[in-house]
């Protein structure tokens, strides 16, 4: 015989809000499910045109093919990349804010800005080192030295050292020549540029006899001859000068400079979402046509995982502290 109407309603309603009630759990890990759900923000902390302004451009695009949103790149200028820093380190760690920071601003700064409003290591999550952009050790074709041993050797003869010129106080350019003094006991003592254009045009003039500084822009001249490379910085040969040996192959020890790249979060983005962003940049590195355009700005694609970034960059401020004391650099 069948139950009354207002029976069945009632077991129908008990079911139907037992099952409502087992699906609530479940909500959360949907929502969660739907990111990146909007333009995701990445910041360069320097101006439009620099290299880390055009390699991020070109990186994100094709990251963003892979995310299914568009990264849209925000420059925020100031204090040797202090300031658009600043901004990711204070953001919320919802994936949708990230940093593409560089040597300066997350390496070097540590020792030149004591008031830093942000740690490097505490207060960022480690993506991934993204490029380097490695430098060559260039003389004027008037230097009678043909290796960086004959080099060294043509210094000592010099009554009050050889000056070398730089791109500026801090850059990559700079430390290079502090820390080859460090490492030989070199007689250099460092002219400063404002322009890294400028230093090269009076390193080929004869103005100033020696250079370390972005391998595309002093290549030109070494394929002209009107520069003498005697050295790679970083710990490889390049592509761009396979013949070029490094520096520590050259009996240096401990030498790698390289002006670098990195992709950085605010502290506490979900493990999920780094491997996401990760695996978008990784993928991103592995397009032969990106990686071309890449290498024609001087840059070599990396693509370190986020725990070796982390460890890489905790020896790379220890590294730059050294060299800041002992030459005792001061910001402009």
């Amino acid at each position: 015989m069948d139950q009354p109407t207002s029976a069945r309603h009632s077991q129908w309603r008990r079911r139907h809000l037992l099952g409502v009630a087992a699906a609530l759990p479940t909500l959360p890990v949907l929502a969660q499910g739907t990111w990146p759900d909007r333009p995701i923000r990445l910041i360069v902390p320097y101006g439009a045109g620099t290299s880390t302004d055009i390699m991020t451009r070109l990186v994100s695009q094709h990251m963003a093919e892979t995310l299914g949103q568009p990264m849209v790149v925000e420059n925020r200028v100031g204090a040797s990349g202090a300031v658009g820093s600043e901004v990711v380190a204070k953001s919320a760690p919802d994936g949708n804010t990230l940093l593409m920071g560089a040597v300066a601003s997350h390496s070097v700064i540590v020792s030149l800005m004591p008031r830093l409003p942000y740690d490097p290591l505490r207060d960022f999550t480690h993506i991934s080192l993204v490029t380097n952009a490695p430098n060559l050790l260039v003389v004027n074709p008037q230097v009678p030295a043909r290796s960086l041993a004959e080099f060294i050797a043509w210094m000592k003869t010099q009554p009050g050292g050889v000056n070398y010129a730089s791109a500026g106080n801090g850059t990559s350019s700079h430390l290079a020549g502090e820390l080859l003094k460090m490492r030989t006991g070199a007689k250099l003592e460092h002219v400063p540029y404002r322009s890294g254009a400028q230093a090269v045009t009076d390193v080929v003039s004869g103005q100033v006899p020696m250079l370390v500084y972005q391998v595309t822009a002093v290549l030109p001249f070494v394929r002209d001859g009107k520069l003498r490379a005697l050295a790679t910085t970083s710990n490889q040969r390049l592509e761009w000068t396979p013949d070029v040996p490094t520096v520590e192959e050259q009996g240096v020890p401990d030498f790698d400079v390289a002006a670098w790249h990195g992709l950085f979060g605010p502290t506490g983005l979900p493990p999920r979402q780094v491997d996401t962003i990760y695996g978008a940049m990784r993928r991103a590195l592995t397009d032969p046509g990106l990686r071309q355009r890449l290498l024609d700005q001087g840059l070599v694609p990396v693509g370190m995982p986020p725990t070796e970034f982390r460890s890489f960059l905790e020896a790379d401020i220890v590294k730059w502290r050294e060299v800041v004391r002992v030459a005792n650099i001061r910001v402009d």
